[in-house]
């Protein structure tokens, strides 16, 4: 099997279950066009998110990690008429061109979009009352996972979700010696769910356009 042939299967999969979304297909250019990192979501990674924000009911979303806003679109799309979707993002510029393709879907009247280091914002959100969040997306800077999975058990209830993305790290995150920050960041949350008395948890290789790698789910069992 080679990077060729996952994307050619990841392409068939698009083609035959995703269809043809001039937004979404615009929002993939526009972040292209502005430079930012080819992170986001594959067209049928995001339309799982979609289908498991819908399985879930969700009405209250959390997403840490913006990029462009092509996976908080997808999720956002799940929601009710009366639904709600926060998503931080650090980087301005990210931001930047989030907004413009947020409000390039007609959807800036669900999403609530926070500049900063969500590691700050996320404490703002708690003191602010919001939550607890039906389903948390996890897909900002590896290193803070841990962080991150601490801050969603706050903001989350018994029956949340929380989905991480990147947890396999192209299979490094079995070396438990590596020195890369991210692989031990990952490493350190999968530890994390594997022990939480709060969440029932599992991760999922996957391979495609994006490569190598894996979502993580956890089911919100007990309350903190």
């Amino acid at each position: 099997m080679t990077q060729e042939q996952w994307s050619a299967v990841d392409r068939y999969i698009t083609d035959l279950l995703v269809p043809l979304d001039p937004v979404l297909d615009a929002v993939l250019q526009s972040s292209a066009t502005a430079g930012l990192p080819p992170h986001n979501v594959s067209p049928n990674q995001g339309k799982l998110l979609l289908l498991l924000a819908r399985v879930q009911e969700a009405r209250t979303i959390l997403e840490i990690g913006t990029l462009g806003g092509y996976s908080t679109i997808w999720l956002t799309r799940a929601l009710p008429a009366d639904g709600c979707l926060i998503t931080l993002e650090a980087d301005p510029k990210h931001a930047e061109v989030a907004r413009t393709n947020i409000e390039r879907a007609k959807l800036t009247d669900v999403v609530e979009l926070r500049l900063g280091r969500a590691l700050d914002t996320l404490p703002q959100l708690a003191a602010e009352g919001r939550g607890p969040f039906d389903l948390i997306f996890i897909d900002a800077d590896k290193p803070s996972n841990p962080d991150y999975f601490a801050w969603a058990l706050k903001l989350s209830r018994r029956g949340s979700l929380i989905i991480a993305d990147n947890v396999v790290r192209n299979g490094a995150v079995i070396n438990a010696a590596s020195d890369d920050p991210s692989v031990q960041g990952v490493r350190r949350f999968n530890e994390l769910l594997a022990s939480s008395p709060h969440v029932s948890a599992t991760a999922l290789q996957t391979v495609g356009s994006k490569g190598y790698d894996g979502f993580a789910i956890a089911l919100v069992t007990a309350d903190q």
